[in-house]
């Protein structure tokens, strides 16, 4: 039976793709951690989602989350995965969406459907993410396809969201100043 535990990183290190070790509290290292637990959160929200095309979309998020992760973990800009017809594909579907909606004049509190809530606490998490890729690439090679992939990407959770609860007819709250 395999292990499930290494017990190498008791001394707060951990390993990177490629075999060096950094202290758990650094900047990379809190930007993989924030990648997934997004994917995690996106996996969540997903089981309360029945459109399929909501659904289907969030699939190929969640592997390009898991290849930013990876890339995170890898320092290896050169090799990077995340070319720019990604963000292209996410604007492609922001539209897409955004064309189902009425025109929002005001801000919206996160709430709703089950599925349209998880996507909401999903995008709160993609916008921690993304911060914490910038603060990385103070130390850290990181593609900038990888920020701007995190920023649309909480734009299309947002829209995302949005849809989920008008298909469902259910109302946007507003906040009260």
């Amino acid at each position: 039976m395999p292990r499930f535990y290494t017990g190498t990183g008791d001394s707060g290190t951990t390993g990177l793709l490629g075999g060096s070790r950094v202290k758990k509290d650094s900047a990379i290292i809190s930007a993989i951690g924030d990648a997934d637990e997004l994917n995690s959160a996106i996996g969540l929200a997903m089981t309360e989602i029945s459109d399929d095309h909501i659904a289907k979309m969030l699939q190929s998020v969640q592997n390009d989350v898991f290849i930013i992760g990876a890339e995170l973990a890898s320092g290896n800009e050169a090799k990077s995965k995340m070319a720019k017809s990604k963000v292209a594909n996410l604007e492609k579907e922001i539209e897409s969406i955004s064309a189902t909606l009425p025109e929002l004049k005001k801000f919206v509190l996160p709430g709703g459907s089950a599925g349209a809530a998880g996507l909401h606490m999903a995008r709160s998490i993609c916008r921690r993410a993304e911060r914490s890729a910038v603060a990385a690439s103070s130390d850290s090679k990181i593609n900038p396809e990888i920020i701007r992939y995190l920023n649309r990407l909480s734009s299309l959770l947002f829209v995302a969201a949005l849809h989920l609860n008008k298909r469902e007819g259910i109302e946007e709250f507003n906040p009260s100043y």
